[in-house]
């Protein structure tokens, strides 16, 4: 049950977790949220809520409720989101630099541009030598502290060019993206499927969309192998990881060390620094489902004066002062 706001000096600025969908991005979730939390009393003091009734929210307004989240999730991606409030958006790095947990499907015999199924076929590749064990033996070489090169198709910058840029346009990447430091805490494969939905993505790269890739990259290596019949395994994985860790690249370098290709098929982030979609460590924070939210604009205050979004974010928030 929610505190008594008794408890607080409202308004509070606070951290919130929410379960992100997969499908939009954290962008527009955020932009969701803050047609919420700009017309809450929660966020906002009772005078500017009056003097703001009628008025549109902006999304960059100078007097505008601050909002933000503590780690970018893909379109792809569901699971955990951090959310900031006031001055709580000035606290968020702490959670860019925390442990994060994740769960990862990976299908084989197909590598995409982007390293998940958003993106379009690069090459196939064999997949019927690949045995659970094999996959199970092969993880050894991806725990513990290892170096790891970002995926192309990803926002980090070069020579102030995101390398995304680099790809699409066929310009030639002055110089090969470097290999980062992570450590990989924990790597398990927690699931074997080879009965299951998922199929490699309909969209191919066309011969020049490939020319521009191999420009970039400088990579000789998107042929494709004869592809062989029936349907390529899945497997899971779950894996505990330091900060800047890119599971689209463990799933893609580790495809590779099976001598196939594969690509991420689903991605959910289960916990980011204390807040986490199952809480089983002293401390956790509930993460509040995106259902919670949907459905805010239409419901009415109780007579407590709150609406029932407002209760979960009440009962569920930590304030700068319990941080």
């Amino acid at each position: 049950m929610p505190k008594a706001t008794g408890e607080y000096a409202l308004p509070v600025s606070a951290f919130f977790g929410v379960v992100k969908p997969s499908g939009p991005s954290s962008m527009a979730v955020i932009n969701d949220l803050k047609n919420l939390v700009a017309r809450s009393k929660i966020f906002v003091a009772e005078d500017q809520l009056e003097k703001s009734k009628g008025k549109k929210i902006s999304k960059r307004g100078k007097n505008d409720v601050k909002i933000g989240q503590g780690g970018t999730l893909d379109p792809l991606a569901d699971g955990v989101l951090v959310v900031g409030v006031g001055k709580a958006t000035k606290k968020l790095n702490q959670f860019l630099e925390c442990v994060k947990e994740y769960r990862t499907t990976c299908l084989l015999g197909c590598e995409t541009d982007s390293y998940d199924s958003e993106g379009a076929r690069v090459r196939t590749a064999p997949w019927k030598h690949i045995t659970k064990e094999m996959v199970e033996s092969t993880l050894e070489k991806f725990r513990g502290e290892i170096q790891q090169v970002p995926p192309i198709f990803s926002a980090l910058k070069m020579d102030g060019r995101p390398l995304y840029e680099y790809a699409r346009k066929g310009i030639p990447l002055p110089r090969p993206i470097e290999a980062r430091k992570t450590t990989v805490h924990s790597l398990e494969l927690v699931e074997w499927k080879d009965t299951h939905e998922y199929r490699w993505p309909s969209k191919s790269l066309s011969s020049e969309e490939k020319t521009a890739l191999k420009t970039a990259t400088g990579s000789n290596e998107l042929e494709d192998a004869p592809e062989e019949e029936g349907i390529p395994p899945v497997f899971v994985l779950t894996m505990r990881v330091s900060s800047g860790t890119y599971v689209r690249s463990i799933v893609h370098d580790l495809a590779h060390a099976l001598g196939s290709a594969g690509h991420v098929v689903t991605l959910s982030r289960t916990r980011q620094g204390r807040f986490a979609l199952t809480e089983t460590e002293e401390g956790d924070r509930r993460c509040l489902p995106w259902e919670v939210f949907e459905k805010a604009a239409d419901e009415q205050a109780g007579e407590d004066g709150w609406r029932p979004w407002e209760r979960e974010i009440l009962a569920n928030m930590e304030t700068l002062d319990n941080a």
